[in-house]
């Protein structure tokens, strides 16, 4: 098979004639960038200067070639504006650097300026709207529009993002490319918010201030949750007429669980968050052919059942360590009905801290639990951070690669 046929195979809960692997196929499967570098001279990877394409996160937009050699079968279709809350376009480059000084290429909008404490700033119209601590690795958003927000007029007047000639045209181009003159599988981020509800409040209100309304003016956020809901729909009838015969996977993000437990009680999210996520993958499913991923980091299993009743094909990142998402409970009570793409390798634990044998043993594992009967997409437990040794990264996909194919015989 080739690789679209491999991902999509899998995900119809098949067994295809290797388990697929993601390598960078998305915001939450990605490298950063420095270690991205660290890999390609590694490996003796020579290409154009790596591109810093989400700056929140310092993801890398890995090339082609590296992905296959890899092993990874997914690409992403990323939008014009990938980095969440930052108005900052990828479609034209200059010469930049990474947090660690090296050289690398970064959107021309990217503006950042020193600020307090040795800190890095990204301003807009006056407003500070993220910024880098010194010695930071990510970018940390801070501006949030709707703070003060306290009637429905003030989310009627929120200028609601919509997809603009320029950004079909980038999706257009890109998008036909992917498809024409590769075989990845493709995998679209839906919404400039990632089709998220729960998520995109914390970054509109601010974190406590959403969670605060939620139970003390619950009418406003719901009014503003169908506003938003609105605003999704328009945005993916359009994005579909755009792109939806390429794309064979649509990516939404709404993370809903803490290491510990959920983050809202189950009926919050059964009455509030759950009705609206339902009509907008009902929309995607009634006009499009493609997969439905749900990127939810943490202890999500009690909504798991939630969650495939209203037709999420894929969860992501299968978070195992952590509580109640044990991956040999999971696979046996939902691997029938949905598709896990992650779980291949512990990034808090194993990944960062244990050996290589470590790494080996555990990816080793993973596949052997999760592969069987299709219906699994191996990679990390979200991003691969940027202090991760190259010869770990190489020995987490040279062993996926290595005991992947059908049937799983892994030793």
């Amino acid at each position: 098979m080739n690789s679209r046929e491999r991902v999509l195979t899998a995900l119809s809960h098949k067994e295809p004639d290797m388990v697929p692997i993601d390598f960078g196929g998305s915001k939450i499967s990605g490298i950063m960038a420095v270690a991205y570098n660290k890999l390609k001279k590694y490996l003796n990877f020579k290409d154009e200067q790596t591109k810093l394409y989400d700056i929140k996160q310092q993801l890398a937009d890995p090339h082609p070639e590296l992905i296959k050699l890899m092993g990874g079968d997914v690409i992403q279709l990323y939008r014009l504006k990938p980095t969440t809350g930052m108005d900052i376009k990828v479609n034209r480059w200059k010469k930049g650097k990474l947090s660690n000084g090296e050289e690398c290429l970064v959107p021309e909008e990217y503006h950042p300026v020193k600020g307090k404490n040795g800190r890095m700033e990204i301003w807009k119209d006056d407003k500070l709207i993220a910024f880098l601590p010194e010695g930071g690795i990510y970018f940390e958003n801070v501006y949030t529009p709707l703070a003060k927000a306290s009637t429905y007029k003030d989310i009627d007047d929120y200028p609601w993002p919509e997809i603009t000639q320029e950004e079909e045209n980038f999706l257009k181009i890109r998008a036909r490319k992917l498809f024409n003159e590769t075989d990845f599988a493709i995998l679209g981020a839906l919404g400039t918010f990632g089709g998220s509800f729960f998520e995109v409040g914390h970054l509109l209100f601010g974190y406590e201030n959403f969670l605060l309304k939620l139970l003390t003016n619950r009418d406003l956020i719901e009014y503003f949750l169908d506003r938003l809901l609105e605003n999704y729909l328009n945005n993916t009838k359009k994005y579909l007429e755009i792109v939806g015969r390429y794309v064979n996977i649509i990516q939404i993000n709404d993370d809903f669980g803490s290491q510990d437990s959920l983050l809202i009680s189950p009926k919050l999210y059964r009455e509030v968050f759950k009705p609206r996520q339902a009509k907008l993958i009902e929309f995607i499913k009634k006009n499009s052919n493609t997969f439905v991923f749900l990127h939810s980091d943490g202890a999500i299993k009690e909504i798991i059942p939630d969650l495939i009743e209203i037709g999420v094909d894929i969860i992501n990142p299968v978070q195992t360590s952590a509580k109640e998402m044990d991956p040999e409970k999971l696979k046996r009570e939902f691997g029938k009905y949905i598709t896990f793409w992650g779980g291949g390798i512990d990034t808090q634990t194993t990944l960062p801290f244990g050996s290589l044998e470590d790494i080996k043993k555990q990816v080793k594992e993973r596949i052997k639990l999760f592969a069987p009967g299709g219906g699994y997409v191996f990679c990390p437990i979200h991003n691969i951070q940027a202090d991760i040794p190259p010869e770990k990264i190489v020995a987490v996909f040279e062993t996926a690669k290595k005991v992947r194919k059908y049937p799983i015989e892994v030793l």
